[in-house]
Order: structure tokens, then sequence, then C-alpha cells
């Protein structure tokens, strides 16, 4: 997952725009936008970091990169499927 801070992403308009424009980098890429927290969540399937970051910037905002959190597994530690004790 490539994460980017985009602090001047302040309305759903800014978010429409960020949206065309990585999907005309990365057709395939599955994308979650939090306008709240201004963050920009890629997984990418094409595209590399450095480019979903000109293609954000391309549109008229600024890219930082962050790093994305972890996805928490609901895996018991320890235990190869969960159904195990």
């Amino acid at each position: 997952m490539i994460a980017f801070d985009v602090n001047d992403m302040t309305c759903g308009h800014c978010v429409s725009t960020i949206t065309k424009a990585l999907m005309a980098t990365d057709k395939n890429a599955r994308l979650h936008i939090d306008l709240a927290s201004h963050r920009v969540q890629v997984e990418a399937a094409d595209a590399s970091a450095n480019e979903l970051a000109d293609a954000i910037r391309e549109a008229g905002y600024t890219p930082v990169p962050v790093q994305a959190a972890p996805v928490a597994s609901s895996k018991p530690a320890g235990s190869c499927c969960g159904g195990c004790h």
C-alpha cells in the first residue's frame, strides 16, 4: 500500500480530481481516500510511488509520502488459521 498525506485536499472536488489523476496513471489501482484525514492510499497495480506522487502533483496538489498502516490480521498469534487453540 502506498500512502500520501495531501493536506491541500480540502473538498469533494479535490478528491475527484486526485482520483481521476491516479486512475489515469494506474487504471487498475485500488484507492482509499479519506478527506477528513487528508490521506490518500493506493494499492497500485502498475505504477510506482513516484509515478503516483507525480500524478497528484500534476493535478495541482502536494503529496507527502507516509508509511501506510499495516493491515491487521484477524488470526490469533501462533495459529495458522484461527481455528486452532
